[in-house]
């Protein structure tokens, strides 16, 4: 028998249901599998059984809580999977169960061992560095697998501060030199991405890792042929240079001289025409780099005389050009306000304002040369963004664009002419009554865009900007409707994200954003429209194929088209042009696409949850909150150890913390506290992270928020917190309300509510004897709450409501007196006789009045032994 025919034994076995034969299969299999892609697949599928096997023996202890066999099965499942914490809960279940099953106390004396060896090793930072070197440097290392895993936990790592300085003190830096000298892609790309996580925001490892790697080695990896190493090398570059700003603006602040080289340096680079004679050898790549830096510079000047000399410099240079250097100069000022556009709009407008500078882009673009015309066109569809310059260009250009669409020659001069239009026509946004051109007019735009995305002849310099032009006319929904439906035209897109030119990013990203619908648009006020009609003013007007069930179904079908897949490789682009407002829009789209519940798992597996953890940490902060609530709706239906395997996992706590935050809506509040919820039902060192997120305060504080369903969430979210340590000493410490808080929503009539109060109540009360003290002291309804919950129809509650009596009554003889002076001594001894219907609350109930005898409060039934 081959291992590919009990691999297909397996998956025979798999789908009858029969899992415990379809995990000896792929075990089997995997003894006589050597090649590693199929051992990886049988992996998966020996992981998929263990979690089919954990969900059936789950059903089985819901329906009855003594079934050992399901425990026991369980646990071992859990076990394989490396849920430790877990699989021991159930096997001292099984053991307090069965106390003289040796088979029991044998397994669980194992795996406490396997936990300690586990977390001996495991605790200590430094050795999982020291584990994760050695395994990435080592040349007999077959396992591609492991490899991967542990290149992607140094980078996660890195990324926090605590293990980015582990990492720098365990040698970290000459090892990653080490790595990056192996000249293999994928351990140079793990290198560089860790050693930009030693840099961000720190100066003092930055100038250690500068010194360390030294400039020949850094311009070595950056002239590397491979794509990914190259653009990684440029973006540790890019936080290298940020780290080291602070310090460099403190040394040159004030001084022009200093300023002035480097400005013009890049406007050489933006504004050089291409085929120009002495011309850099610059690329549509180099122009949007040269973009996106004087957008930053800008950005990081600090006042207005600043910004007023950045102005009065780029207008200086332009000046330079246009006046008395002839054809040749007039193009690189054109050229440069193309870049200026780009990037630092503001600088742009003004430069445009110069006397002569509109006219002679509007000349240009009547010229016989293709390279001049290229280049006015150009510089005319950036004008056209902006809405100071819109009106005087659809006055003048608008008759002139259309000549050079019908009558070029040239497909480059038409397409981009054709973007300028679609740039015009689109300015009514999504207002379905504003409309530029006549009906019909940006459906047949559309579909010239289109064709031309699609046709494979053209160069993907030219065909962007066929998807410049998309972005545009996608505001139109039967262009939305029209461009979903083409899977050819979507497929051509996909693919030229992938393409060297990465300018085509922010277009994409602006289509998508309009076909998914995830642009703001607030419900305008009633009262509001009603006075707008009155008044005979304009009233925005909805397009009907923009309603949610049109939005539904463009989603799934961008779903089906492998949108997620393309989204995934612009976020680990490591390029200028992913900038943060294009990291934005990747994030809206995103939200987007998790909206229902079940695409989820669907965007998970194309590495959507992946993508989504840096998209929340960098950006803007709309952007970083759509990412993180995206992140949240994820983690609310998925298994988040599945949707984000390894170190990942504890990266996803950061974001949805920030979900808590005051200035987010109810509904990010809401879900950021579900997200949580489940992450701190998982393991401690989560809700450790969780502490250490300061998340606590914040949860707390949505325990009192009006709104029930975040006042729910909340209570379940401290519920699981409660199991931490540090979380039950708030409870404890004088003066604190926390306790009667839980009290009083036992007694809340929303059962949700009074379920994870209740919950919260019977583990306190199990763990620490001075709680079940204080309990009669926090209110004067304790006793009717208990009762109340003794007495509910929910045996859930129920049984809730026994344990804490029982923890009660065993505390403290007083308080037990109390309990069994009132009616909750007939109420438990009704309770006791249930064995039948419900044989955990009798146990309980049972537990109760046994203590209460041997404090000798009661008499013990002649009836029993």
């Amino acid at each position: 028998v081959t291992a590919g025919q009990l691999r297909e034994q397996g998956n025979a076995l798999f789908q009858a249901g029969d899992h415990a034969a379809a995990l000896a299969a792929y075990t089997e299999a995997l003894s006589l599998c050597e090649a590693e892609p199929e051992r990886a697949v049988l992996h998966r599928n020996r992981a998929a059984c263990y979690l089919k096997l954990i969900l059936c023996s789950s059903a089985a202890i819901e329906a009855d809580g003594r079934d050992v066999k399901a425990l026991f099965r369980r646990s071992q499942a859990l076990q394989k999977l490396g849920r430790l914490d877990q699989a021991v809960t159930d096997l001292q279940r099984c053991v307090s169960l069965e106390p003289k099953n040796k088979a029991f106390q044998e397994a669980l004396r194992s795996l406490g061992s396997s936990m300690h060896e586990r977390v001996s090793t495991m605790s200590c930072t430094d050795s999982k560095v020291e584990q994760m070197f050695q395994i990435l440097l080592d040349p007999d290392e077959k396992d591609a697998d492991k490899k991967q895993k542990a290149a992607q936990n140094l980078i996660v790592l890195a990324r926090e501060e605590a293990g980015a300085e582990k990492i720098f003190q365990s040698d970290g830096v000459r090892l990653l030199t080490r790595l990056l000298d192996t000249a293999k892609a994928d351990l140079m790309l793990a290198a560089l991405r860790t050693l930009v996580g030693l840099c961000a925001g720190h100066r003092s490892r930055t100038a250690a890792v500068l010194a360390e790697l030294e400039a020949p080695r850094l311009s070595a990896v950056l002239g590397v042929e491979h794509e990914q190493v190259s653009l990684a090398a440029c973006n540790l570059l890019h936080v290298m240079f940020d780290s080291l700003k602070e310090g460099l603006q403190k040394d040159f602040r004030g001084k022009e001289d200093a300023v002035v080289p480097g400005l013009k340096k890049v406007l050489e680079v933006g504004s050089t025409v291409c085929g120009a004679p002495g011309s850099l050898p610059v690329t549509e790549n180099s122009r949007m780099s040269a973009s996106v830096l004087l957008s930053k510079l800008y950005d990081d000047l600090k006042c207005d005389a600043e910004r007023e000399n950045f102005h009065r410099l780029c207008k200086d240079y332009v000046r330079s050009w246009f006046e008395g250097h002839e054809l040749a100069g007039k193009l690189r000022a054109v050229q440069a306000v193309s870049c200026l556009l780009q990037g630092p709009s503001d600088a742009g407008n003004g430069v445009l304002e110069l006397e002569g500078m509109m006219d002679s882009v509007l000349s240009l673009c009547a010229s016989v040369c293709e390279a001049h015309q290229l280049v006015a066109v150009e510089a005319l569809i950036h004008a056209a963004d902006k809405a100071k310059r819109a009106s005087f260009i659809t006055a003048n250009g608008v008759s002139l664009l259309k000549e050079i669409y019908k009558h070029s020659e040239r497909d480059s001069i038409r397409i981009r002419a054709l973007v300028g239009l679609c740039k015009l026509g689109s300015a009514g946004g999504t207002d379905f009554s504003m409309k530029q051109f006549a009906e019909g007019s940006t459906m047949k735009l559309a579909k010239q865009c289109r064709k031309w995305l699609c046709n494979e002849a053209m160069d993907a310099g030219t065909r962007r900007w066929a998807v410049e032009g998309l972005a545009y006319l996608t505001f139109d929904a039967d262009v939305k409707e029209e461009f979903v439906e083409d899977k050819a035209a979507m497929q051509a897109m996909f693919h030229l994200v992938r393409s060297e030119d990465r300018s085509v990013l922010y277009a994409v990203a602006s289509t998508l954003v309009n076909c998914t619908n995830s642009y703001d648009h607030e419900e305008p006020d009633p009262q509001m429209l009603e006075l707008a009609k009155y008044a005979k003013q304009h009233v925005p007007e909805q397009h009907p194929k923009d309603k949610p069930d049109f939005v539904k179904r463009r989603v799934r079908k961008l779903l089906t088209a492998g949108v997620v897949s393309a989204l995934a490789c612009i976020v680990k682009s490591e390029n200028p042009a992913l900038t943060d407002s294009c990291r934005e829009l990747i994030s809206r789209v995103f939200l987007a696409l998790v909206e229902e519940a079940e695409d989820r798992g669907g965007v998970v597996a194309q590495g959507g949850g992946k993508a989504l953890i840096p998209l929340s940490l960098e950006g803007t902060e709309v952007g970083q909150t759509k990412a993180a609530q995206a992140l949240a709706k994820i983690t609310i239906t998925s298994n988040p150890e599945l949707a984000f395997p390894g170190e990942r996992i504890y990266e996803v706590v950061r974001p949805l913390v920030s979900l808590l935050h005051l200035q987010r809506t109810g509904l990010e509040n809401f879900e950021g506290l579900m997200a949580l919820t489940n992450l701190a039902g998982i393991s401690e060192r989560l809700r450790q992270k969780i502490l250490k997120e300061k998340a606590v305060p914040m949860i707390e504080g949505y325990m009192f928020e009006e709104h029930e369903l975040i006042r729910l969430a909340a209570t379940e979210c401290m519920c699981n917190m409660a199991m931490s340590k540090e979380v039950q000493e708030l409870f404890l410490a004088e003066g604190s309300d926390r306790l009667k808080l839980m009290v009083l929503y036992s007694g809340e009539e929303d059962e949700k509510l009074r379920r994870a109060a209740s919950g919260t109540l019977a583990m306190l009360t199990a763990l620490h004897p001075a709680i079940c003290k204080r309990i009669p002291q926090v209110t004067v309804h304790w006793l009717e709450i208990l009762q109340a919950l003794l007495l509910s129809p929910s045996v859930e509650l129920q049984h809730r409501g026994a344990v804490v009596v029982m923890n009660m009554v065993a505390a403290e003889r007083e308080v037990a007196e109390q309990l069994m002076a009132s009616e909750t001594l007939e109420i438990l001894s009704v309770l006791a006789k249930d064995d039948q219907d419900k044989p955990r609350v009798a146990q309980a109930a049972k537990a109760s009045l046994a203590q209460a005898v041997a404090y000798g409060l009661i008499q013990p039934n002649p009836g029993q032994a």
